[in-house]
This record gives structure tokens, sequence and C-alpha cells, in this order.
């Protein structure tokens, strides 16, 4: 068995990896990178014979594991797609918005590869799609030479890992992990039996988390802020990604509420994206391996901003809580908006982080920023001076370095591909797993090379 990466670049984005053997080709993901555009953000889809592919995986409906997908069956169109129900659906209206934020690329930025797909071409996709639940072994390709399980990953709704089983190995892909308990996801459920190869995110590598934190104890500091922020009468903004970290923060509010720690009638906005997506979570609170089993939001939550007959944008007021994407508070976002236009500036209101932001986008510039310090949001706008209350919360969807470097000394395998991290945190993967399992042969792949299993 050979396993090759198929990432353009090195780090986070556009993840896509290939498996084959003489007679099977099975392709992991097909991301898009978030800091690159047009065809940078593409994974070397080139480095595939056209129509070799049987099948592809896609584990979880984050774009930079699903982002290329339809570009990836253009030259592959006997692929089988296989993924969950929940990722099906969520891919879907990911893939949707991103080709309304790719044509809009193409009008303000002159980037004329975009849009990459248009919406035809997903519709006609999305009727291929081969839905696979977890813990349920499938054929990867018609002749039954490679097997897939799916097992529930604890990232976002749908998420999995994969094991893959041919020509006498068993490989295991984690995709992106999260093994604790958050207020809406239950932590992953893996398989502990040894494997031949196991290709690993390491997104955390870098970050090194306190020995005293406790999730609740977080989670009600987060309450406490808010709280504060609503008795001096002011708003919170708290910016989301729309898929995954908005319903996280609806279960927190949810329990905040109920156990008093806010008031109960302190309204909250969602709006958008994050309003189909909060849909489709909803869809399935009966079915999903989940924390809130049953509980709908947009039926048991009191959530403004999410009505469909409500026509403009969202009001802004004082007492409220917003949470509006992008979770990084990109240009042109609603969170970026409401930023820039009274939130960062005013001392009554909160700024509140739950989730990464990178250092390069205006939420990783607003992060670091001290009080009083003038922040760029927008190139087109004037910068913005930090008066509001700024906070950062730890409720990473991802799991910590530990308990992954703990799961890799548990499968014990002969090789571990570490991807899906910057180069600091891969390093530290690389040191952990040579002093932990010596015997192991641990490999950051250069995309294109072949490495065999």
């Amino acid at each position: 068995m050979i396993f090759k990466s198929l990432c353009r670049h090195a780090g986070i984005g556009a993840n896509s990896y290939l498996l084959e053997t003489r007679d099977a080709r099975v392709v992991l993901d097909a991301g898009m990178h978030p800091k690159h555009e047009g065809m940078e953000a593409v994974p070397h889809y080139e480095f595939l014979e056209e129509a070799s592919a049987d099948s592809i995986v896609i584990t979880h409906s984050h774009l930079d594991h699903v982002g290329t997908l339809p570009v990836f069956l253009r030259d592959q169109p006997r692929a089988r797609v296989f993924l969950t129900p929940e990722t099906a659906e969520l891919a879907t209206a990911m893939l949707h918005n991103s080709v309304n934020v790719m044509q809009a690329k193409r009008i303000e930025h002159g980037i004329a590869e975009y849009p990459l797909f248009e919406h035809r071409e997903l519709d006609r996709i999305v009727d291929s799609f081969e839905h696979r639940g977890v813990e349920r072994p499938f054929d990867l390709d018609r002749d039954g030479l490679l097997r897939g399980t799916f097992h529930d990953a604890g990232h976002i709704l749908g998420s999995v890992g994969v094991t893959i089983e041919g020509a006498g190995k068993r490989v295991m892909y984690t995709g992106d992990i999260n093994f604790e308990h958050s207020t809406l996801q239950k932590g992953a459920l893996f398989p502990e039996e040894t494997v031949d190869a196991l290709i690993v995110e390491t997104t955390r590598g870098a970050q090194a988390r306190a020995p005293e934190y406790d999730r609740i104890t977080e989670e009600n500091k987060f309450a406490e802020a808010i709280a504060g922020v609503i008795a001096r009468k002011g708003s919170v903004l708290v910016p989301v990604f729309a898929m995954g970290k908005t319903q996280e923060v609806l279960g927190m509010l949810h329990r905040f509420k109920n156990e008093g720690r806010i008031p109960f009638h302190t309204p909250v906005y969602i709006g958008g994206l994050s309003t189909k997506m909060t849909h489709v979570y909803d869809r399935y609170s009966d079915v999903s391996r989940r924390h809130l089993q049953g509980f709908r939001f947009l039926k048991d939550m009191e959530i403004m901003g999410s009505d469909k007959k409500r026509k403009g944008p969202i009001p802004f007021g004082p007492g409220c809580i917003y949470a509006l994407s992008s979770g990084m508070m990109s240009e042109n976002t609603v969170s970026n908006i409401f930023a820039r236009q009274g939130v960062l500036e005013n001392k009554k209101h909160g700024l509140f982080f739950v989730g990464y932001a990178d250092p390069e986008t205006p939420g990783g510039r607003i992060r670091v920023a001290k009080p009083g310090d003038s922040v760029l949001l927008d190139p087109a706008h004037p910068p913005v001076k930090l008066r509001c209350e700024m906070r950062i919360f730890d409720f990473s969807g991802h799991s910590t370095r530990e308990a992954i470097a703990d799961y890799i000394v548990k499968v014990r395998p002969k090789k571990c591909f570490l991807v899906h991290g910057d180069d600091d945190a891969v390093a530290w993967f690389r040191s952990e797993i040579q002093q932990r399992l010596p015997d192991t042969q641990v490999i950051v792949p250069i995309p294109g090379e072949e490495h065999r299993i």
C-alpha cells in the first residue's frame, strides 16, 4: 500500500491524501486552503491519473476538508463520494456559500479563476453522495479490495475518522479530532487496535494547555464575562464560525440562562449562514451522538435574527448577545462590521473570542492588541481603537496535543504521518512520538512523495 500527500502547501489547509494498492485507490478529503486564492488553494490533483480514483472519503464539512470536492470530481468522474448524512447536508450548504464568496472575490479582487465551480455543478454532485454511518464497514472500491469504517471524531456534527483495511494493512486517518466532551459534541470514539500507519492531525501541537484547565470552569468564566457586560448595559459580540462554533455557543447560552448565570430574556442574535447550519443541526438532534439529545435550537430557544421573514440587517442595541460570523472577523462579514461600527471602541461592550483566529486576520490582530491600540479591521476603512472588554476563551474543537499523543501511543503505528499542522506543531509531535515510540517511523509527508506502508 502507498501513501501520498496531495496537499499543495504544508500546514493547515487544502487537506487531501491518497492511499493506493496495485488495484484500488481512495482519496482522503478534498480541502481548500484558507490562505491562498485560485488554483493555489487547490490540492495537487494533477498527481492523480485521470479517472483513476475509486472513491473519496470526506471526513467532515469544513472547507479545508471539502472545499474543492467539485474540482476533484471533474477529473475523477468514476470516484464514489463517501461521507456521513450530516456531513452531506452541511457540506452542501458550505459549498454553495463558497460559490457566492468566490463570485464576490472575482468581482472585488479580479480573481479570474473564480468561481472554481458553480451552483448547478454542485447540484449534480450532491445527487451522487453515498451516505455511510459510523462503525459500519463498507467497500471503498467496487471489487472490495479496500474496506472503510467511519468512527465518530467528536469535532463537529457528522465528523469522522476512518479506518481503511486492505492488502493486509490497516491504516487510520483521524481527520480533525476532539477526544474531549464539549457543550454539544461528545468526545471522539476511536478504535485502539494497533495500525500499520496513522495519518494524524497536529493542529494544537504548539499549544500547551494549562494543567488546571477545566471545560465547565471555562464556560462559567464565559458566563460571568457576559453577565458583566449585560449588567453595565453593553452588548456582547462573539465571533463564531457558522458551523460548529455557533451551535456550541448556543448550547452554552441555553445552560447559562437556565441556571440564572445570565438574564433569561437576554436577546441572542445569529444570522445568515449560521441559521442554515443550525437548521441542519436541529434536523439531526434525535439521531446524532451529542449532548442535548432532542433539543432543537431554533424551536426550543428564543433566537433573534433566525426568522426567514425578517428583512434587513441585524439591529444593534444594548443588552444583547450577538454570535455572528465570521469567527476570524474577515472583511465584509457581519462580525467585522459590528466591531467596526460600534463594539470595538465602546468600553461598555464586550468582544469575546471562543475559537481560533489566524494572526493575519482582523480577529487575530484584535487578540494581540492592547487597550487603546488602533486596529485595522478593513483596509477600506480607518483603524478603530480597542476600548471594549476583550477576552479569549478556550473552547477549541480540536483535541489537545497530549490527548492525541496518548492515542498515538495506544495504536502504536509502524509509520506515523504528521499532517494538518504548522511547523512548530509538527515539531512537537515529532519529538514526542520519537521519545515515546522509538520504533515508530515518524514522517512529515512532502506533497507528491510516495511512502510504502
